[in-house]
């Protein structure tokens, strides 16, 4: 009857449901026996439940990546990185022991092969493109986009929000001799366009550390109505306004030598630390060629450090504070940043050469993605640090995944949500 139910539901729903294991249906129909469901299945093999196999063969395909490669595929690579993201492997040779230790659980584990060896992982990560990885990570990311779009934001405003910045991971010129950023240094930079309303990546692009981060606003396809909120870096008014003519909306910051006269002067109440809020055309030649319609610019002040931030923006509806409150939800994506570093196998690699880097990044992008699917789809009450933390101390354990969460109690700190210590940092 479990079988019969897990093929005909399964059929039926599964195309339109993220994960069929978790319909209500489903569920409903099954609970009585989902203990003789998970008997024997570890949880790196439900994890990896979660995985869209489909999408990834297809990629496979398109970019060729068993070409040759019968013994050792690319669903064993991506299995092998993924674990060793999760369970936070140091170097090839710990991914080696720990796999050969458990080697009666590959098979379990969603393995084709007999056993992993670190040169033929490496060969891997060296020589199959990148490529496949990226796309599967765009699926995953696009999966969990629409699990997380009704999220609240801490903002009253029904739109999407986005933040853009980069982060750089610095690398050993004399190893990664491909990515020279200063004369004696090496780094590669990941720009990164975070949704807000969950903290998922929306838009993400690994470069050279010498390539300017202003250029990234035009790779990117703007949203009607969406908001997009940048620092000063990205003050370059040939795109804003770009962005502009798409309909959408930007929150950024004023440079402190922008030459411009005020249209309009509306009244503001200080005593929430606003100062101005005015419409404003640009007077430099070059601004005002490339903008030349008016902007909002609102100053505030916070009442934290004290100190004076000015605003652009080209949204005149929203109220000033309301400008200077998006603007704060721009520490998300340092967040993003910090938690991807502190969590994840990014800062140092398996390889050496830009394929072995960019396969590494783009594989820790879908561990990310996974987690916070996971999350989702099975209600967790746990914080995407918890999630990790269990399956990392578990993942050679036969249980319900739901059961690992339920059954561990740790002292829940938001570590994915902590409050900027200011508005300017």
């Amino acid at each position: 009857f479990v079988i019969a139910t897990h093929l005909l539901i399964g059929r039926y729903i599964k195309k339109g449901y993220p994960h069929y294991l978790t319909h209500p249906l489903y569920i409903a129909l099954v609970s009585p026996w989902r203990p003789t469901m998970y008997k024997g299945r570890i949880l790196f093999s439900q994890i990896m439940d979660y995985l869209s196999y489909d999408v990834f063969d297809y990629h496979v395909k398109k970019h060729r990546g068993n070409y040759k490669n019968k013994r050792f595929s690319c669903r064993d690579q991506f299995l092998a990185m993924v674990f060793a993201q999760l369970t936070d492997r140091s170097s090839l040779r710990s991914i080696e022991a720990t796999l050969r230790v458990n080697q009666h659980l590959l098979h379990h584990m969603g393995f084709r092969c007999a056993t992993v060896s670190r040169n033929t992982l490496a060969n891997a990560n060296e020589t199959r493109p990148w490529q496949i990885y990226e796309g599967l990570a765009q699926n995953l990311m696009r999966r969990a986009q629409k699990l997380y779009a009704k999220e609240s934001l801490t903002v009253d405003i029904d739109t999407r929000v986005f933040a853009l910045d980069s982060t750089t991971i610095d690398l050993c010129l004399k190893r990664f001799f491909w990515a020279p950023s200063r004369l004696s240094q090496a780094a590669v930079k990941l720009h990164v366009l975070l949704a807000i309303r969950g903290n998922i990546p929306e838009f993400i692009v690994i470069t050279n550390a010498k390539v300017n981060d202003v250029n990234i606003l035009d790779d990117i396809n703007y949203l009607a109505g969406a908001f997009y909120l940048v620092d000063r870096g990205y003050v370059s008014f040939e795109r804003l306004y770009r962005l502009h003519q798409s309909q959408a909306f930007f929150v950024t910051r004023a440079k402190r030598r922008l030459r411009f006269s005020v249209v309009v002067s509306r009244e503001v109440d200080k005593t929430l630390g606003l100062r101005c809020d005015q419409t404003i055309r640009l007077d430099s030649f070059y601004p005002r060629k490339y903008y030349p319609e008016a902007i909002r610019r609102v100053k505030y002040r916070d009442p934290e450090s004290g100190r004076s931030l000015v605003f652009l923006t080209n949204n005149f509806s929203l109220p000033a504070l309301t400008i200077a409150d998006l603007y704060r939800q721009r520490w998300q994506v340092e967040l993003f940043f910090k938690w991807i570093k502190q969590h994840l196998r990014i800062k140092t690699f398996y390889g050496y050469s830009e394929n072995a880097v960019r396969t590494q990044l783009w594989i820790a992008i879908s561990a990310y993605c996974l987690l916070a699917i996971i999350r989702k789809e099975l209600n967790a009450d746990r914080e995407l640090h918890e999630i990790q933390e269990i399956l990392s101390a578990s993942i050679f354990q036969k249980m319900p995944i739901l059961q690992a969460f339920s059954s561990v109690n740790t002292k829940k700190e938001n570590h994915s949500l902590h409050k900027p210590p200011s508005l300017f940092d």
